[in-house]
């Protein structure tokens, strides 16, 4: 059998992705702790390319997936999914999220783990940390049986066949029942929680009709009456999934990083994901492709067939993230870095089984993680071992200030950690707000980052499992149970999460300052090349220009605000040059230099290009103008944004208050009925920028401020008139919400009186982004204000 390689990348998630379906070679289902699930549709080929439309909204993280076949009652099928808050929601795909759900199934009592359908369609078997399993008849939506007798939580459920269910428990026991919840038989599984549970195929060569998977990291194949057929041993960490390919082969997914394929007892492929944990692993049963969800906020496809393999630029970008992901060292355990060998190893020494991990001690004193390929027969590197996050002992320098904290933050898996700098003498919210800012995160992460930096947990992995809002299950992996631990876990609780601290009015600029610097001016370089090569030297860059703005570049990377030098002040005009006079098409990476100049440096204000400033300049450019280059107009709207953290760039944006303006109307406009996404997002950072301005100390009573504040509420209603993006509907809240609550009297009128605020805001609360926690909150202290 060939390989699995990627196939395409389904980003859009704005958490892990706990949750994926592939019913059919067209779709893909994910479900996230965002409190989405999403409908991916194969819509071009090859490669594969998909997009998403969002099937359901929640109230909370969303855990367990299911898919039932289509029906004369319902021929498109039905989405099951559930999650925190213990509801089922049966839907419809063609359903959009702000449609009514089919049927609504109630009756568990805490988060619903798990999710199985029958063979023949009938039954929907459900799992809970209530310590039940459920089933109910499709059509019917009544719970017709609960499967009782469970000490702990249920973390699998298994629909073998029409008459069989086989759960899975943290008590460490599997029970076959019959529909009519009779137990059949059961199975001391292991020492540790039972975590997944998989039927497998008649082809399958060991002869076992089921297989589990535990937190003590193993696999075992059983027969219906409970006989246990063989161990498969490989994965480091607990096993969240298993599925089966319609070869017979088995696919496990772990908190170890990997996903594993299986032939018989033997792991002939191990597929490391840029992500700490891979919580899902499913198949489609006509093609044998597989999809898998993790904690990177990311689902991927994988195939065997060469026709359906991703563009091979997507797959080097895949390999090139795990190669340079981040491994927290808690993860691997304690290292003695003066055992271990080093980088000769790796050419000498061949493994003894796929999936084989091997650490190895640089040359340069760092350590890195290796895994053997059997179907290669070489050593893949899969990372970097990092430290803990720093401690508080003494002060830490960080671009050029003094920090009581400077944490490693493993948010962005795939990528170095990201610096989160914390004085003990900050609001956790304030500073939480620029971290997520400067790294281009969603604002999703809001409360998570701040309850971090509150508890000061080190080595804790943001937007994993390290803390829960409203809750842990005491056995599964939310608390990193350990044997022995289960009856003082059972017997406590949570503590009450802290109350929000409040949001309004926002005080922090916010810049968008994530980029990789190397990929962009290599770009840069190739581009100009082209333009030599085609005869356009006039417009090109000389070779001395180039190099004095990787030069430049080269400054950038290395710190987040750049001194004055002779590169900074020549290369920002030559971006310019760039960006107004090259093709339209070759833009996107000075553009993207020139948003991180915004943020880096005074001097990018000050800057001049044939006479224009870099506003006049960028919007006389045509950026937002018929047919819109919708990448090139969102960099502009992130580079205005980006204006705002100097001070000399805050006084440029607001002198070019109204030209600015007119360039987002224009943006929009020409943008079409459904503006893209991070448009609209850079457009509301923006807006949040120029809130903070107006309200902020000095400004916030003269008639010129209330009168643009006015003119952003205006803007703002329309956003709000079609924008169903929680993340944008969130941030133009906060900037309505920072104007009403400080810009005095008149704003406030208008925004009742004219704007009918309580009105969208009410219409706001029951769409799919109003049932977000924290859109909740923004609503609640908007309407506290008016």
């Amino acid at each position: 059998m060939p390989d699995f390689k990627l196939s395409a990348t389904l980003e859009g998630h704005g958490d892990d992705v706990r949750a994926v379906v592939f019913p059919n070679p067209n779709v893909v289902l994910s479900a996230s702790r965002d409190a989405t699930v999403r409908l991916w549709k194969l819509v071009a080929t090859p490669p594969p390319a998909y997009d998403y439309t969002i099937a359901a909204h929640g109230t909370a993280f969303i855990n367990s997936l299911a898919y039932v076949p289509p029906t004369s009652q319902y021929p498109e099928g039905l989405v099951l999914s559930a999650g925190q808050d213990s509801i089922i929601e049966a839907r419809q795909p063609g359903k959009g999220a702000e449609d009514d759900a089919d049927a609504m199934l109630l009756g568990h009592g805490h988060n619903v783990c798990a999710l199985d359908v029958s063979p023949n369609g009938n039954w929907v078997v459900s799992g809970s940390w209530d310590s039940t399993a459920r089933l109910w008849k499709v059509g019917k939506w009544e719970c017709e049986t609960v499967l009782e007798g469970h000490e702990a939580s249920v973390w699998a459920v298994l629909a073998y066949d029409d008459n069989t269910i086989i759960t899975g428990c943290a008590d460490k026991m599997i029970r076959i029942f019959n529909t009519s919840g009779a137990l059949l038989g059961s199975v001391q599984n292991s020492n540790d929680v039972v975590r997944a549970l998989c039927k497998l195929p008649a082809s399958n060569p060991t002869g076992a009709q089921f297989a589990s998977a535990s937190n003590d990291g193993i696999i075992r194949l059983y027969t219906l009456e409970g006989q246990l057929v063989a161990s498969l041993h490989g994965h480091e960490s607990f096993i969240y999934s298993l599925a089966a390919l319609p070869s017979g082969e088995l696919v496990s997914s772990s908190e170890d990083r990997t996903v594993k394929i299986w032939s018989g007892t033997q792991c002939v492929q191990t597929i490391t994901h840029p992500a700490i944990s891979v919580w899902s692993v499913a198949a489609c049963s006509q093609t044998g492709d597989i999809v898998t969800g993790a904690s990177d906020r990311i689902a991927r496809v994988f195939s065997r067939s060469p026709d359906r393999y991703a563009a091979p630029e997507a797959v080097n970008l895949f390999d090139q993230a795990v190669k340079e992901s981040s491994i927290p060292a808690q993860q691997v355990g304690q290292i003695n870095k003066e055992e271990l060998p080093g980088p000769k190893f790796l050419k000498e020494k061949s493994g003894t089984k796929d999936g084989q991990v091997q650490m190895i001690r640089e040359n340069d004193g760092s350590v890195t993680a290796h895994t053997w390929s059997s179907a290669s027969q070489e050593w893949i590197a899969v990372g970097t071992v990092v430290d803990s996050a720093g401690s508080s002992g003494r002060k830490t320098e960080y671009h050029g200030q003094d920090y009581d904290y400077v944490f490693d933050v493993d948010i962005e898996d795939g990528k170095p950690p990201l610096k989160l700098p914390y004085n003990a003498s900050q609001n956790p919210y304030e500073a939480a707000t620029k971290f997520i800012g400067d790294n281009e995160l969603p604002m999703t992460y809001l409360d998570q980052v701040a309850n971090f930096i509150t508890q000061n947990t080190q080595g804790a992995t943001i937007g994993q499992s390290a803390q829960e809002s409203e809750g842990s299950d005491p056995w599964g992996s939310d608390r990193r149970y350990r044997p022995g631990d289960a009856s003082a876990a059972e017997e406590s609780q949570p503590p009450a999460p802290e109350p929000r601290p409040k949001v309004l009015p926002q005080k922090t600029y916010l810049s968008i300052r994530s980029a990789n610097l190397k990929v962009i001016t290599k770009k840069l370089q190739e581009l100009n090349d082209k333009l030599v090569s085609d005869g356009s030297k006039d417009t090109a860059l000389s070779p001395s220009e180039v190099e004095t703005v990787v030069a430049m570049c080269g400054q950038l990377e290395s710190s987040q605000q750049l001194k004055d030098s002779p590169e900074v002040e020549s290369g920002i005009p030559l971006i310019l040059k760039i960006v107004t006079t090259w093709p339209a098409a070759n833009r996107l990476p000075g553009l993207d230099i020139l948003r991180l100049l915004a943020a880096a440096s005074p001097l990018t204000a000050a800057a001049e290009y044939a006479d224009e400033n870099v506003v006049s300049a960028v919007i006389s450019s045509g950026v937002f103008e018929s047919p819109l280059n919708v990448n090139n107009a969102m960099l502009a709207m992130r580079t205005f944004a980006n204006l705002f953290e100097t001070p000399a760039g805050r006084e440029l944006a607001m002198s070019s208050f109204d030209q600015i303006l007119a360039g987002v109307k224009s943006a929009l406009v020409n943008s079409g009925a459904s503006p893209n996404r991070n448009l609209i997002i850079a457009i509301t950072t923006l807006y949040i920028n120029f809130a903070v301005y107006l309200v902020s100390e000095g400004r916030n009573h003269t008639p010129e401020s209330a009168e643009r504040g006015l003119i952003l509420l205006e803007e703002l209603n329309k956003i709000f008139a079609g924008e169903k993006d929680s993340e944008a509907v969130y941030r133009a809240l906060v900037s309505l919400g920072t104007l009403v609550a400080a810009l005095g009297e008149e704003v406030k009128t208008a925004a009742k009186e004219i704007y009918e605020i309580e009105g969208v805001l009410a219409r706001l609360s029951a769409s799919g982004p109003g049932r977000e926690p924290r859109i909740k909150g923004i609503i609640g202290e908007i309407r506290e204000t008016l």
